[in-house]
C-alpha cells in the first residue's frame, strides 16, 4: 500500500504534512523502491536509503524490522517525520502465545508514540471520511467515561463506544508498559478502578451483554492480569461458581512426567492433570534443555475467544498461554483452569519432567494406564471443576460433575478407539494418531452447535451424549464424528464451500456403519431414502445448477460412488492425494482432477455421472477416460431417462 499508484494522493499528502516546515530530503528505505519514483515524480526531492541518515527531514520504512528502532524513536523526537506501515496477522499467525502488541518488530519501534499495529485484519472496501461524531472516540477519553460509571458519578458512554473501550483497553494492556510513564500510570489507574469496582459474576444463569459495562470490565481485567498485575488482588470475590470453596492450591510441589515428542503438524497440548483456581498464580518449573526447546504453559482449554459475542455467559478469553523459556516462571490466568504443557511441531525432547506448584489434581483418565480403583480414588479426592478422559487418539474434558456418574470409563474409552481408528482408516492416516484429537465442553461457543479444529468445542449440552457408550452404540454420535470428519477434510481433494459440510459427512456415515451398526439411512434424518431421492429430483429439475451442489446435495454424489464401488476407492484415494504435488487450486481443477482419479481407481469412466451432478468436465479429461468401460449401475441414470 505504500507504493500503490492508487494510495498516490494519499502518500504525497502525508510526506508532505511530515515535511512540512523542514529542511532536508525524504529518506525511502530500499525495501519501498517503488515509492521513490512516486514522491520525486510530484517534485519531492528524495533519495532511496538503506538505512536512516542524518540529513532527512521524513523517513519512509515498512514495519517488518526493529534494528534502527532506537535510532527511529530519536529522530521522531527531535522533529522527524516517519511514514511507517505493514501488517501484523503473518507474525501473529508464525507466533502463537505471542502478543503482536508486544513482539512484533514494528510494535517495538512505534509503541511508545502511542500507535501499535494489531494482529488482526480488516476486510477491504471504500471507507467514508470521518466526521466529526466518528472523530469523537478516543481511549482516553472513554475511559475517563468508564471510571466516571464504575464511580456512580455519572459518566456517559455510548453502546458502541463501550464495546469499543473493551477492545482497545485489552489490546493497550498487551503494550509493555515498562519505562513509558503515560502507560505506567494507565495500569496503575485500571488496577484501582476494577479493585474498586470488582469482577462482575458472568454464567448462563446470569448472562452480560457484550456491549456493557460489566462485559468491558471482564475485557480489561483478562488483560490486566495477563499483564502482571497479581490476579488474587483482582480475583476477591469472584463470582464465577466453579470451584468449590474447599480447595486450596498445595504448596507442595507436585511433579508429572509429559511426553515432549510431537511427530505431528501442529503444536500439541499435553495434559498435566492438575488445575490453577481462580485467581491464583502457579509456579512451573522444568530442566535447562527442555526451557530451550521453545515449550509453553496454557491455563485452560475453552480457547473460543467470544469478543464478538452479543451476549456472554462466560469472560470472553478465559485461557493464557506464555512461553516456558526460562526453568522457573510464575503462571496465572483470573479464571482459573486446566494446566497443559504446549509441545511445539517437530519436538524430540522424550519424557520430560515437569514440577508445578500451588495447583491441585483435576480428575484424569488415561485408558491403558488407570484402573478402576485409581479412577474412584481420583473423582473422591480430586474435586477441580473440570477433569480429562484420555486415549491415545482422543481426549474429552467434560466437568466434573458429569464424570462423577462414570463408575469405569474403560468401555467407553474402548469404544472412542474403536471410533478413532475407523476415522484414520478412512482418511488413510497413522493409528494411532500422532496427536491425539480434543473435544471440549464449554458454556459458550464462539459458532455453531459444535466446530472443528483443535479443539474441537461442543456446548455444556452435548456432554452426555460425548460419555454415553449405551447411548452412543443405540443412537449414534452424529455431531462430534462430523466435526472429527472436518478435521480429515484436506485442501487437494475438498471444493469449497460446496464440500464444506458435506465430505466430512462421509466419516459419520463409516463409522456409524463400520463401527456402531447404525446405517446411513438411521444414522440422519437427511440420509432416508425418500428423503436422499426427493434431493436429486429437486436438483436434476433446477438443471444441476453447481451453485446449489451443497450440504446434502453434494454428499449424495460420494454416497452414490461409495455404494457402487464401497469405502476402498476413498482410502486408496486420500493416500494417494498425500503423495501427490502441485495439486490445483481451484475447484474447476480439483473437482476434474478427482473426476480422472477415482476412474482410474475404480477403472470405470464417471464422467456422465459427474456431468449430470453438474460437474464442469474438461474436454481433455473426458478423452483420457473415454477408453475405460461405462459404468452401467451409474444410478443417475434412471434419474436423467425419466427426465426424458
Amino acid at each position: 500500500m505504500l507504493c500503490a499508484p492508487k494510495m498516490g494522493p494519499f502518500l504525497l499528502n502525508a510526506v508532505r504534512w511530515l515535511a512540512r516546515g523542514q529542511t532536508g530530503k525524504v529518506g525511502v528505505n530500499t525495501r519501498l523502491n517503488n515509492l521513490c519514483p512516486l514522491l520525486s515524480g510530484h517534485g519531492l526531492e528524495c533519495s532511496l536509503e538503506p538505512h536512516l541518515t542524518s540529513n532527512l527531514c521524513v523517513y519512509c520504512c515498512v514495519a517488518y524490522s526493529d534494528k534502527e528502532a532506537k535510532e527511529l524513536q530519536q529522530f521522531v523526537a527531535e522533529g522527524g517525520g516517519l511514514l511507517i506501515g505493514g501488517q501484523a496477522w503473518w507474525w501473529a499467525s508464525q507466533n502463537p502465545g505471542h502478543s503482536p502488541l508486544a513482539g512484533f518488530p514494528g510494535n517495538h519501534i512505534l509503541n511508545c508514540f502511542g500507535l501499535s499495529i494489531l494482529g488482526q485484519s480488516l476486510n477491504p472496501g471504500r471507507f467514508p471520511l470521518p466526521t466529526p461524531k466518528m472523530r469523537s472516540y478516543h481511549f482516553r477519553k472513554a475511559l475517563s467515561e468508564f471510571q466516571a460509571i464504575l464511580n456512580n458519578e455519572g459518566g456517559n458512554l455510548e453502546k458502541s463506544w463501550l464495546a469499543k473501550l473493551g477492545i482497545d483497553g485489552a489490546a493497550f494492556l498487551q503494550i509493555p508498559a515498562e519505562g513509558i510513564p503515560a502507560y505506567t500510570s494507565l495500569h496503575r489507574l485500571l488496577r484501582k478502578m476494577l479493585r474498586q469496582s470488582g469482577l462482575p459474576s458472568v454464567s448462563r444463569e446470569n448472562p452480560v451483554a457484550g456491549d456493557s459495562c460489566e462485559a468491558a470490565v471482564l475485557f480489561l481485567a483478562t488483560e490486566l492480569a495477563h499483564s502482571g498485575t497479581d490476579c488474587s488482588q483482582l480475583a476477591q470475590g469472584l463470582g464465577t461458581g466453579t470451584c468449590s470453596s474447599s480447595l486450596y492450591p498445595s504448596e507442595h510441589p507436585i511433579t508429572v512426567q509429559i511426553n515432549g515428542t510431537n511427530p505431528g503438524n501442529s503444536d500439541s497440548w499435553v495434559s498435566t492433570g492438575l488445575y490453577l483456581l481462580d485467581g491464583q498464580n502457579a509456579e512451573v518449573s522444568l530442566s535447562e534443555a527442555a526451557a530451550s526447546a521453545g515449550l509453553k504453559v496454557q491455563i485452560g482449554c475453552h480457547t473460543d475467544d467470544l469478543t464478538s459475542a452479543s451476549k456472554l455467559s462466560r469472560a470472553p478469553v478465559v485461557t493464557h498461554q506464555c512461553c516456558m523459556n526460562r526453568t522457573k516462571r510464575s503462571v496465572s490466568c483470573l479464571w482459573g483452569g486446566l494446566l497443559y504443557i504446549i509441545v511445539p511441531k517437530g519436538s524430540a525432547l522424550g519424557l520430560v519432567s515437569v514440577t508445578i506448584r500451588r495447583a491441585v489434581p483435576a480428575p484424569y483418565y488415561k485408558l491403558g494406564q488407570t484402573s478402576q480403583e485409581e479412577w474412584k480414588k481420583c473423582i473422591q479426592e480430586n474435586p477441580a471443576p473440570w477433569g480429562e478422559l484420555a486415549t491415545d487418539n482422543i481426549i474429552l474434558t467434560v466437568p466434573t460433575a458429569n464424570l462423577c456418574a462414570l463408575e469405569d470409563p474403560e468401555p467407553l474409552l474402548h469404544l472412542w478407539d474403536e471410533m478413532m481408528q475407523a476415522i484414520a482408516r478412512l482418511a488413510a492416516g497413522p493409528f494411532p494418531f500422532r496427536c491425539p484429537e480434543r473435544i471440549v465442553a464449554d458454556v459458550q461457543i464462539s459458532a455453531g452447535w459444535m466446530h472443528s479444529g483443535y479443539p474441537i468445542m461442543c456446548h455444556l449440552e452435548s456432554v452426555q451424549e460425548l460419555i454415553n457408550e449405551t447411548g452412543i452404540r443405540s443412537r449414534g454420535l452424529w455431531g462430534a464424528i462430523h466435526e472429527l470428519g472436518h478435521n480429515q477434510q484436506r485442501p487437494g481433494w475438498e471444493i469449497p464451500p460446496h464440500t464444506t459440510e458435506a465430505t466430512c459427512n462421509l466419516w459419520s456415515v463409516y463409522v456409524h456403519e463400520m463401527v456402531l451398526g447404525i446405517s446411513r439411512a438411521h444414522a440422519h434424518p437427511a440420509l432416508s431414502p425418500p428423503e436422499r431421492e426427493k434431493r436429486i429430483k429437486k436438483h436434476l429439475d433446477k438443471g444441476a445448477p453447481l451453485q446449489d451442489w451443497n450440504v446434502w446435495t453434494a454428499l449424495e454424489t460420494y454416497l452414490q460412488l461409495q455404494e457402487g464401488f464401497g469405502w476402498e476407492p476413498f482410502s486408496q484415494l486420500f493416500a494417494e492425494y498425500q503423495t501427490l504435488s502441485r495439486l490445483p487450486k481451484d475447484n474447476a481443477g480439483r473437482m476434474n482432477l478427482w473426476v480422472k482419479k477415482f476412474s482410474e481407481k475404480v477403472q470405470k469412466n464417471l464422467v456422465p455421472f459427474f456431468e449430470a451432478w453438474g460437474w464442469p468436465v474438461q474436454k481433455e479429461v473426458a478423452d483420457s477416460l473415454a477408453c475405460l468401460p461405462k459404468w452401467q449401475e451409474n444410478p443417475m441414470r434412471v434419474y436423467l431417462q425419466a427426465k426424458k
